[in-house]
C-alpha cells in the first residue's frame, strides 16, 4: 500500500513487514523500538501511522500520556524531513546519541533526555554464563528453582501458544490491581498478538514449563548485526527463581551470533529498574525527545 505524503498518512499494516524490515536492516538501530514487530504489535498503543516527507518514510505515533511525536526517519532526506515534522508540533522520540550527533546539533532545537526509556543493554555472554560474584545472587536463585521443580526449557512454536496465553491469563488475574494502568493493558495485548504472530513477524523464544503447565516465556528478534532485543518476558511472580533462569536461557538458546542483548527499558518503574540495573548492563542506550526552540 502506498504511503502518502505528510501531513497525510495510513495506518501500519503488516505488509509492510518487507519493507521496513529492509529499511532497519539499513538503519542498523540501537534502540528497542525500531524493528518492524516492535512498530506493529505497539501501533494500537501507540496510534503508529506511517507518512513520508523529503524521500523519508516516517512512523508517527503518540505517547500514552498523549503527546504527539515522530521517530527517527528512515531512509531519504533526513536533514530535510525534521523541520517538516518539526514544524507540524510534532516532537521526535527516541534519538539515539549518534542520531543527536548527526541531525540535531544547533541552539535552534532543545533535547530532553529521557531516563525512564533508555534500553538496558548487555553481553549475552554474561547474561548465558552468569559469571564471577557479581551474579553470585543471580545462580542461587536459579539453583533454588532447578533444586526444587520439575522443570523443561523449550524452543518456542506453536504448541505452547495455549500454555502462554494461560499464563498470561494467571498474570491478569494476580494483578488486577495494576491492570487499571492502561499501559500494562496494552502491553498485554501486544504480548497476545506476539505469540499468535510470533512466526509470521519473525520472532523467536523461550519456554520454560513446571510440571508440563507454561511458567514463562520471553520473546524477541535480532536487532542489528551484532545485538538482538527481549521484547517480552513474563513468568509466574510467585516461583522464586524463574525470572532469573528464563533470562538466562533466553541468551544461552537463543542469537548466539549475537554480542549483546538488549533488555528494553524499566519505564521508570522503580523494582524493574533494580532488577535491570543487577544484571550489570555495558551501556544504559540513551534516548532523547527532540523539540524545536520557538
Amino acid at each position: 500500500m502506498e504511503i502518502p505524503f505528510y501531513p497525510a498518512s495510513r495506518p501500519l499494516e503488516i505488509t509492510d513487514k518487507p519493507l521496513l524490515d529492509r529499511l532497519c536492516a539499513d538503519l542498523q538501530p540501537r534502540i528497542s523500538e525500531l524493528t518492524f514487530a516492535g512498530l506493529f504489535l505497539f501501533r494500537k498503543a501507540h496510534d503508529y501511522r506511517l507518512t513520508t516527507a523529503s524521500g523519508s518514510i516516517i512512523v508517527i505515533g503518540k505517547g500514552y500520556d498523549g503527546t504527539k511525536y515522530f521517530l527517527p526517519p528512515f531512509g531519504g532526506d533526513v536533514a530535510q524531513a525534521l523541520p517538516i515534522m518539526f514544524s507540524a508540533g510534532r516532537a521526535l522520540y527516541g534519538a539515539d546519541d549518534q542520531f543527536v550527533a548527526g541531525y540535531c546539533s544547533g541552539d535552534t532545537l532543545q533535547l530532553t533526555e529521557l531516563r525512564d526509556s533508555c534500553d538496558y543493554l548487555y553481553l549475552r555472554e554474561e547474561l548465558a554464563t552468569l559469571p564471577g560474584s557479581r551474579f553470585h545472587k543471580k545462580k542461587n536463585r536459579i539453583n533454588y528453582f532447578t533444586g526444587r521443580h520439575d522443570y523443561t526449557v523449550g524452543l518456542f512454536s506453536g504448541k505452547y501458544l495455549t500454555g502462554c496465553r494461560r499464563l498470561i491469563d494467571r498474570l491478569i488475574q494476580s494483578s488486577h490491581d495494576e491492570m487499571e494502568r492502561s499501559s500494562l493493558r496494552l502491553e498485554l495485548e501486544a504480548t497476545y498478538e506476539a505469540l499468535e504472530c510470533a512466526e509470521q513477524l519473525g520472532l523467536e523464544g523461550v519456554v520454560v514449563s513446571v510440571n508440563d503447565t507454561v511458567a514463562a516465556f520471553a520473546l524477541g528478534e535480532r536487532l542489528n548485526r551484532e545485538t538482538a532485543v527481549c521484547h517480552f518476558e513474563k513468568a509466574d511472580h510467585f516461583t522464586e527463581g524463574l525470572y532469573q533462569l528464563v533470562n538466562r536461557e533466553f541468551a544461552v538458546l537463543l542469537f548466539q551470533e549475537c554480542r549483546y542483548l538488549n533488555r528494553e527499558q524499566d519505564l521508570g518503574d522503580a523494582g524493574l529498574r533494580r532488577a535491570k540495573l543487577s544484571y550489570h548492563p555495558v551501556e544504559l542506550v540513551k534516548k532523547y525527545m527532540v523539540t524545536p526552540i520557538l
